[in-house]
């Protein structure tokens, strides 16, 4: 079962929008309806002893350690040049900058640096710490999850009556390990997938996330 921040009928319109694409790797022309989410708490629909960051433990298996930690590993930043024309306003540029902000996200769960993550948000996306929740734990028990790839599946704009820009961006991260809730033991977590929609608005000359739709797990994308 996937773990989702908000309502699943946003990664829905996402899902069905990128089904449109002729390959999955473009944008389609034509925009679906407009989402209309706001920034919003977690459904409650898991337990509040299991993880409620970007990623939880869905699908996680005990890997059978020894409860040796894993401190940060040396991973290199995203390189903002991976990401042509984030700094434009214009919707490519949208899309760019949501893209970034997943990749530093993630980066953050590996070494526990998220320093960036405050700059690339809207002060008031309460769904943004709601996805890097567990960065402070891991930081508090110099924990982390190891190393780990992200792949594009899509990703599509759209206009928005909340905000500037709408992006639906789907991606995988590939299998790793993790310290379990008690951080007493690694757990091994499978190829995990990804359904995001983040509502973008142009400030003080850069694009901010002021809202995520986040669903993930091993189904996420059916």
């Amino acid at each position: 079962m996937a773990r989702r921040l908000i309502a699943a009928t946003a990664s829905a319109v996402l899902i069905l929008g990128l089904a449109a694409c002729d390959d999955g790797k473009g944008p389609v022309t034509t925009p679906p309806p407009d989402l209309g989410f706001e920034p919003q708490t977690s459904d409650g629909g898991g337990d509040e002893n299991e993880a409620s960051d970007g990623g939880g433990d869905d699908g996680a298996s005990d890997g059978g350690g020894d409860g040796d930690t894993q401190a940060a590993p040396d991973i290199p930043a995203p390189d903002r040049a991976d990401f042509p024309g984030m700094d434009e306003h214009t919707e490519e540029g949208a899309a760019q900058a949501f893209r970034y902000y997943i990749a530093m996200s993630m980066w953050a769960h590996q070494t526990g640096d998220d320093s960036s993550l405050p700059m690339l948000e809207d002060p008031d996306c309460s769904s943004c710490a709601e996805l890097n929740a567990t960065i402070a734990p891991l930081k508090e028990h110099n924990e982390y999850w190891s190393e780990f790839d992200i792949t594009d599946v899509g990703i599509r704009t759209h206009d928005s009556d909340l905000n500037d820009v709408e992006v639906g961006y789907l991606f995988t991260i590939s299998s790793h390990t993790r310290p379990n809730d008690t951080f007493k033991d690694r757990v091994d977590v499978p190829e995990l997938e990804y359904s995001t929609v983040g509502g973008m608005n142009w400030n003080d000359g850069a694009w901010k996330v002021s809202g995520i739709n986040a669903e993930w797990g091993t189904d996420a994308h059916e």
